[in-house]
C-alpha cells in the first residue's frame, strides 16, 4: 500500500525549473534513497513530500492517517526546551498522555477528589497502550546513541551539529508512517553512522526517504534509489551500487537512441533533397516523421566535474609532529603524538566529534599553539586549506569575485587559463557567474571553496568535512583528485566511503588524547580492529570463566601455588612486550613496511596488553585466596 503518490510534479524559483512533471510513489516499509547534483531539486522534492512546500502544480496524496515527519538540514524549534523535552515531545500523543497524568498528580496533591483520580487512571491507562513508561528511557537512550551528552541542556545552548542529532532522534523517536531525512549523517561520526545504519536497516518500523550523499548508507539501507535530475525523478531498484549498474545501462540506452535519431535525420534529409516537392500520402507521412525526429529533444549531457591541482614542488618529508600535545581548557584532546607525512601519503582522520580533530589540524595549520610539543613543516611544503566553515568565501559577493576577484587569468600548472573555463571544471556555467555564494546550496557553495582553495600551487592539501553537503558527482570528483595526482593530504571525514577510495592510512582520535596510526584505508581499520577485539574478549571470557569456577573451590592445590610464585615474573614480562610493541608502533618508520606487517603488530600489541590483564587478574585471585586461609 502506498503511503504517498506524487503525480506531475512542477516547481520553478524565478526562471530555474526544478521539477517538470516529476512522478513517485513510496510504499509502505520502503526504504528509499535520493541522489542528485547539488541544486537538482532534492530537497525542494523532500518539503513538498513533507507537505511544508506547495508544488507549483501536480498532486501529492497520502494514505488516511499515514504520518510523515521531515528532518531538515537546518532544523527550527519553538520555544527553547531542553534536548530531552525536545525529543520527547516527538512521542506525540504518549508525550501528551504522560504531560496530563503528570497535571492531575499535581492537582490531586491539593484537590483529592475522585473525578480527578479516575482521569488520572484514565491518562495512566493511555500511556501503559501507547507504550508503557519506559518511553523516557528510550529517548535519553536514543540521545546518547547520537552522541548528544547534555540532554538536560536548553537548546540554545548546544552547537549547531548537536541541535541537528536532537532534531534526529525527535523524528526517530516518533517513528511516524514516512520518515523523510535531508543529509541525516551530516555533523555524525563514522562510529554514529553505523550505528545509524543499523537502527534503520533492525529497528526502524515505518518507511524512509533518505536524501543523502553517503554512498555507505545508501547502499546498505536503500530497497530503492530515486535519482533526481534534469526536473524528473527516476527510480532505480536496490542501492547506490545497483542504482549505478541500472544509471550506466539508461544512459548506455539514452546514447544509443540518439545514434539511431541522428542516423535517421541524415537518411530523410538526405531523401528530401533528392525529392521534388512530395504530394503522396506516404511521402508526406515520412516527411512528417522526419520533422517529429527533428524536433525530438536530445538527451542532455550531465553535468560533470574535474578538480586539478597544480602541485608544487615536495620534499620526502612534509610535515612532522614530535611529541605534539593539545588541550582547551585542562581537557586534552591530543597526547604525545608523533606523527610524520611523507610525499604522497593520504591520512584520513577520524573519531568521535569533540575528540579533537579540527584542533589538530588548526595547530598543524599555525591558527592554534601547541600545548607541548612541536610542528614541523618541510623546506618546500606548501599547504592548502579547507575549513569546515569554508570561512574564505563572502557570501555577499558572487561566485565569480569569490574564486577569480580582479584577475584578468588564473594561473594554473604553468599555464593561463581562461577565468569562465577554469570555473567550468568545477561545474559553473556562465548562469551561475554571478550568483551571489550566500544564495547557494551547501554542497554549491562547497565547489565555490574547492575551487578558490585549488587555483593555489600546493603539496599537502588539508580538507576538513569536506564532503559535507558535496553531491556524490562532486565526491568522485574529489577522490579522484587526490587519487590520480597522488596528492599528500590530512582529511578529516566520517564518509566510509570515501577514506576506502583515498586513504592510505587512518588516524583514529580514541579519546582521552589517546590518537592511533592505522595502515591502509577504512575497511582495513575495521579488520584491524575486529581481531583484537575478538581476542580480548575471548581471554576476559575465558578468564572470568576460569574465575567462577575455582571460587567453588577452598584454598591453594599445590599447582596453584606453584602457580602463583611464577606470577609475576610472567607479569613483568607481559609488561615489557606491551612496551616493546607500544614503541614499535610509535616509530615512524614502521609505517614504510606491509599493511600486513602493522595488522600483525596491533594485533599482538592487543594480545599482549589482555594476557597482562589476565594475569593481574588472576594474580589478584590466587593472592585473596592464599589470604582467605591465613590465620
Amino acid at each position: 500500500m502506498s503511503i504517498i503518490d506524487a503525480k506531475d510534479l512542477f516547481k520553478a524559483y524565478g526562471a530555474r525549473s526544478l521539477l517538470s512533471g516529476a512522478n513517485l510513489t513510496i510504499q509502505s516499509g520502503e526504504r528509499v534513497g535520493v541522489v542528485g547534483l547539488n541544486g537538482a531539486g532534492k530537497s525542494t522534492l523532500a518539503r513538498i513530500l513533507a507537505g511544508l512546500e506547495p508544488p507549483d502544480a501536480g498532486s501529492v496524496s497520502r494514505q488516511r492517517g499515514a504520518t510523515v515527519q521531515y528532518l531538515a538540514q537546518t532544523p527550527v524549534f519553538e520555544g527553547d526546551p531542553t534536548a530531552e523535552e525536545c525529543v520527547t515531545a516527538g512521542l506525540g500523543e504518549w508525550h501528551r498522555a504522560a504531560e496530563r497524568h503528570a497535571e492531575l498528580s499535581r492537582r490531586l496533591a491539593t484537590e483529592p477528589r475522585p473525578e480527578l483520580l479516575e482521569e488520572q487512571s484514565r491518562a495512566a491507562e493511555d500511556v501503559e497502550r501507547l507504550g508503557g513508561w519506559d518511553q523516557q528511557h528510550r529517548v535519553r537512550t536514543l540521545l546518547g546513541q547520537l552522541g548528544v551528552q547534555r540532554a538536560s541542556a536548553p537548546l540554545s545552548t548546544l552547537s549547531g551539529g548537536e541541535q541537528r542529532r536532537v532534531a534526529l532522534a525527535q523524528v526517530l523517536v516518533a517513528a511516524p508512517s514516512l520518515a523523510i531525512l535531508d543529509e541525516p549523517t551530516n555533523h555524525l561520526d563514522a562510529e554514529t553512522i553505523e550505528w545509524l545504519e543499523q537502527y534503520l536497516l533492525n529497528e526502524y518500523p515505518g518507511a524512509l526517504l533518505l536524501v543523502t550523499h553517503d554512498r555507505y548508507l545508501l547502499n546498505r539501507v536503500a530497497t530503492r534509489t530515486l535519482e533526481v535530475s534534469e526536473g524528473q525523478v527516476y527510480s532505480y531498484d536496490g542501492g547506490y551500487e545497483l542504482y549505478l549498474e541500472q544509471k550506466a545501462e539508461r544512459m548506455a540506452h539514452a546514447e544509443r537512441t540518439e545514434r539511431n535519431r541522428q542516423n535517421f535525420l541524415r537518411t530523410e534529409l538526405e531523401w528530401l533533397r533528392r525529392q521534388p516537392k512530395a504530394r503522396g500520402t506516404k511521402q508526406k507521412a515520412r516527411i512528417e516523421r522526419a520533422e517529429q525526429a527533428l524536433g525530438a529533444r536530445a538527451p542532455k549531457a550531465e553535468k560533470s566535474f574535474t578538480f586539478e591541482v597544480d602541485v608544487a614542488r615536495q620534499g620526502k618529508r612534509l610535515l612532522e609532529l614530535s611529541n605534539l600535545t593539545l588541550a582547551i581548557e585542562d581537557k586534552v584532546l591530543v597526547s604525545a603524538l608523533d606523527l610524520i607525512v611523507t610525499q604522497g601519503e593520504r591520512i584520513g582522520i577520524i573519531g568521535r566529534n569533540g575528540t579533537g580533530k579540527t584542533t589538530l589540524l588548526r595547530a598543524i595549520v599555525g591558527q592554534l599553539a601547541p600545548t607541548s610539543g612541536s610542528v614541523v613543516l618541510g623546506q618546500t611544503t606548501r599547504i592548502a586549506y579547507f575549513d569546515q566553515g569554508r570561512s574564505d568565501l563572502d557570501p555577499k559577493l558572487s561566485v565569480f569575485d569569490n574564486v577569480v576577484g580582479d584577475q584578468p587569468q588564473i594561473e594554473f600548472g604553468g599555464q593561463a587559463l581562461e577565468p569562465y573555463a577554469y570555473l567550468e571544471r568545477f561545474g559553473f556555467g556562465s548562469k551561475d557567474y554571478r550568483q551571489k555564494v550566500g544564495s547557494l546550496s551547501g554542497g554549491e557553495r562547497a565547489r565555490v571553496a574547492l575551487a578558490r582553495l585549488l587555483r593555489r600551487s600546493a603539496n599537502l592539501i588539508i580538507l576538513d568535512e569536506p564532503t559535507n553537503d558535496l553531491d556524490v558527482a562532486s565526491l568522485g570528483a574529489l577522490e579522484d583528485l587526490l587519487v590520480e595526482f597522488s596528492v599528500s593530504a590530512l582529511c578529516v571525514t566520517h564518509d566510509r566511503w570515501f577514506l576506502d577510495r583515498v586513504a592510505s592510512s587512518i588516524l583514529a582520535f580514541e579519546g582521552e588524547g589517546k590518537v592511533v596510526r592505522y595502515a591502509g584505508n577504512y575497511q582495513a581499520l575495521a579488520e584491524q580492529r575486529q581481531p583484537a577485539a575478538k581476542a580480548l574478549d575471548e581471554t576476559r571470557r575465558l578468564g572470568e570463566s576460569e574465575t567462577r569456577e575455582r571460587k567453588k573451590k577452598k584454598g591453594l592445590t599445590w599447582s596453584e601455588t606453584r602457580e602463583l610464585e611464577g606470577l609475576l615474573d610472567r607479569i613483568d614480562q607481559a609488561e615489557s612486550e606491551v612496551a616493546r610493541l607500544s614503541e614499535t608502533l610509535a616509530a615512524p618508520e614502521t609505517y614504510q613496511r606491509s599493511a600486513a606487517d602493522i595488522v600483525a603488530l596491533n594485533t599482538a600489541l592487543d594480545t599482549a596488553k589482555a594476557s597482562v590483564e589476565q594475569l593481574t587478574a588472576r594474580w589478584e585471585e590466587l593472592e585473596t585466596k592464599r589470604s582467605e586461609l591465613d590465620p
